[in-house]
């Protein structure tokens, strides 16, 4: 039986509780994600969500913005639905929501998440990564830092890697 791999601290990559991600196949760039160990499955703020059969199989349609804090920008994206699960969230509220798999793109890393697709609307971070994301992608969080796989190939004054004092999940 194979066993399974062990991440060590020097194979992991170091993340800061906040990165920028991007979601190449669904047509997303960039997106700041909280990074959330307290969550299991990773989220990504979806409205307009509607499934349909393609190839003999369920996809869904779904309308997303990227930005915090602007809700002109939408981008319109289309998966293949490989779950529905009951999801409950932080404040004890159970959802059913779609399960897409996509690749997530952090700094030089990429590799396959399963995402569920919510509102996130009355929400900070438009995308929460959780920690099975994390486990594939073999990174370890500091939570005193942000953005720290960020090439800064974006002008933005978010990119620099920071030290913070944390207060929940405000910036």
């Amino acid at each position: 039986m194979k066993q399974p791999q062990q991440t060590t601290l020097s194979s992991a990559t170091v993340v800061g509780w906040r990165e920028w991600l991007s979601l190449p196949a669904l047509g997303i760039e960039r997106i700041k994600a909280k990074v959330d160990t307290g969550a299991r499955t990773s989220a990504i703020h979806a409205f307009e969500v509607e499934p349909f059969q393609k190839q003999n199989a369920q996809w869904v349609r779904f309308a997303l913005h990227p930005n915090q804090d602007d809700t002109e920008t939408v981008i319109w994206c289309e998966a293949e639905v490989i779950d529905e699960r009951n999801v409950t969230d932080s404040g004890g509220h159970t959802e059913k929501r779609f399960v897409i798999l996509t690749e997530v793109k952090m700094g030089p890393l990429t590799w396959p998440i399963e995402v569920t697709l919510t509102n996130r609307d009355n929400m900070l971070f438009r995308m929460l990564l959780g920690r099975t994301a994390m486990t594939a992608g073999h990174i370890i969080v500091n939570p005193t830092m942000s953005f720290l796989t960020d090439e800064s190939q974006y002008p933005h004054s978010d990119t620099q890697p920071s030290n913070e004092i944390l207060d929940g999940e405000s910036e």
